[in-house]
């Protein structure tokens, strides 16, 4: 399975009551796919908001991905918790909507050793055909992953496939050189996403990909095809929005950023609230400057 070179860990669009708004989620699927130039998208991730969703909101969220997508990108579900047992129930409804893959997040609050983390992804993705893209990111969870235990999972779990980091470029480098060849690391972090693929990445999974797709694809194939003065370039021209959009809790202001590109997508559940008028008007100026 090959997930691509750029990913969107996709908001969950919601009504003024904050019910989940259908019409808007085919719409911004269409625009992530058309637009800006996604290769796979991310439902229910944390940038979704999944910790606020139901089991049967995901379940109708997979299915609807799914067949508004049609095949013009791939579908990854996000059903990792830290509950082992519910994680794979997540996942057996993720397969049976038909999703291409699914993103399992490393276990937060009840802080598992390393092999604790081993068997519960191996758990996991014994109980599926589906590709699994693990997920460590220390900074939500507390708890982090070595490489050394993502490379070992890479090595022994033959539908572990990939990786979304988030701990350091460190360990992004240490898995490239660990895992088998075929096994793809991405970063979660759009602000390093540049270095990862220098050091043997093979993509990102993005927050920003809902703003600059089109920019961040043309960065990664600058890259790829050597012009590295380029990519450089195109990256620092890129950073500040990178960083912006995590001025307030995500995905609090890439969705007031959709707003302001007239795609409104419904405000946050709490505990998240609405950008307020500073944090607002900061990132007006980072659109206005792109």
């Amino acid at each position: 399975m090959d997930f691509g070179r750029l990913i969107t860990a996709m908001v969950t669009p919601f009504t003024p009551d904050g019910a989940v708004d259908w019409e808007t989620a085919g719409k911004l699927i269409d625009y992530l796919i058309e637009d800006q130039l996604n290769d796979s998208i991310v439902v229910s991730g944390t940038t979704g908001e999944s910790p606020t969703l139901t089991d049967d909101e995901k379940d109708r969220l997979f299915r609807f991905a799914m067949e508004r997508s049609s095949g013009r990108a791939r579908i990854i579900a996000g059903t990792g918790s830290n509950d082992t047992a519910h994680s794979i129930h997540l996942t057996a409804i993720a397969q049976k909507a038909g999703v291409d893959g699914v993103l399992l997040v490393v276990p937060y609050y009840n802080k598992p050793s390393q092999e604790g983390m081993y068997q519960h992804f191996k758990a996991i993705a014994e109980s599926t055909s589906l590709p699994v893209m693990l997920y460590n990111v220390p900074t939500r969870t507390v708890a982090s992953m070595n490489a050394a235990t993502t490379v070992r999972l890479a090595q022994d779990v033959p539908n572990i496939v990939a990786t979304k980091e988030c701990h350091s470029l460190d360990h992004i480098a240490m898995i490239v050189s660990g895992a088998p060849e075929s096994f793809r690391v991405y970063t979660g972090d759009d602000s390093v996403g540049l270095a990862t693929l220098a050091v043997g990445g093979y993509g990102i999974v993005s927050v920003a990909a809902h703003i600059v797709g089109p920019q961040m694809k043309d960065m990664i194939q600058f890259h790829l095809e050597g012009r590295n003065a380029e990519a450089a370039a195109l990256h620092r021209k890129l950073l500040p929005i990178f960083n912006g959009l995590f001025a307030a809790p995500n995905p609090v202001l890439v969705k007031k950023a959709l707003a302001l590109k007239g795609l409104p997508v419904g405000g946050v559940r709490l505990p998240l609230v609405e950008a307020d008028e500073a944090e607002t008007a900061a990132l007006k100026e980072l659109l206005k400057e792109l």
